[in-house]
């Protein structure tokens, strides 16, 4: 873990940009071709590969919330935690690891002055049932709307759009956790390169594009603060396209358990500048 996160937390705003259901196979692919330019300039040698502790949305975001964060799919790596809850016995939380008194690390930096923001994308987040409420209601401010949902082909430039908006409404001395749960990629995602269904790896990887192409507004926003931002970049599961008869998520296959993951800071625009 090359990353000090008690030296991280309260001198950097902190992003977690989840790519709902993104595989880890496409996403290298893209990068690998070049078609994912602005991911790419954010982390340049291309995903790590690393295993999710959930098959679905609402499993894999409880554990990262906890400090669960995908581990490494290498049995040799490291794979102290970034954040945890103080937990007994753990042996993933080493001296750099930031850990919290609270049962998720959301609260947790809310205590130490944090305003923290969710700009929800699936289900899960839509706050219209009372387990779509668990997640977004550990944050201050929590967003959703259906044209941000899985539903909207232009879903991803709304959120970003969205986070922008939020970012520049705090004061520039207020330290900021943004989390955004991106929906682009989650079925059904077709539409970014049919008219008409299934969808298929043709299409998810269509959709990553999209993501990609959105990017800028994002890191603009981030860039406009005025101190660096430590950002998480991943997938929260995968979705298997027929692979061995399976479909969807919400099961055990490689398709779905393997996901791409990222760390990277940004400068603010004046120090890049």
């Amino acid at each position: 873990m090359p990353w000090d996160m008690n030296g991280i937390v309260g001198s950097h705003d902190i992003l977690m940009l989840v790519l709902d259901t993104l595989r880890y196979d496409v996403a290298e692919r893209e990068h690998r071709a070049a078609r994912t330019p602005n991911f790419a300039a954010l982390l340049p040698s291309g995903w790590e590969k690393r295993h999710t502790p959930g098959s679905f949305t609402y499993a894999a975001h409880q554990a990262f919330f906890a400090g669960f964060l995908p581990t490494p799919a290498d049995p040799s790596a490291d794979n102290t935690r970034l954040f945890a809850a103080k937990f007994a016995g753990s042996e993933t939380t080493g001296n750099r690891t930031k850990t919290f008194e609270t049962d998720n690390w959301v609260t947790g930096l809310a205590d130490e002055g944090y305003h923290t923001i969710c700009i929800g994308g699936v289900g899960f987040f839509n706050q219209q049932t009372a387990v779509s409420r668990v997640l977004p209601g550990l944050f201050h401010e929590a967003h959703w709307s259906a044209e941000m949902g899985v539903t909207n082909r232009h879903s991803t430039e709304l959120q970003f759009a969205k986070a922008a908006e939020r970012l520049a409404a705090l004061d520039p001395d207020q330290k900021s956790l943004l989390f955004i749960n991106v929906s682009a990629l989650h079925q059904p995602n077709y539409f970014y390169c049919r008219d008409q269904g299934p969808d298929d790896l043709e299409s998810h990887a269509a959709a990553l594009r999209y993501v990609d192409s959105q990017l800028p507004l994002l890191t603009a926003a981030l860039q406009q603060r005025q101190r660096p931002v430590f950002c998480l970049i991943l997938s929260d599961h995968g979705t298997a396209y027929g692979e061995e008869g399976w479909t969807g998520h919400r099961l055990a296959h490689p398709s779905v358990w393997t996901v791409p993951y990222g760390e990277t800071v940004l400068t603010p625009a004046k120090e890049a500048a």
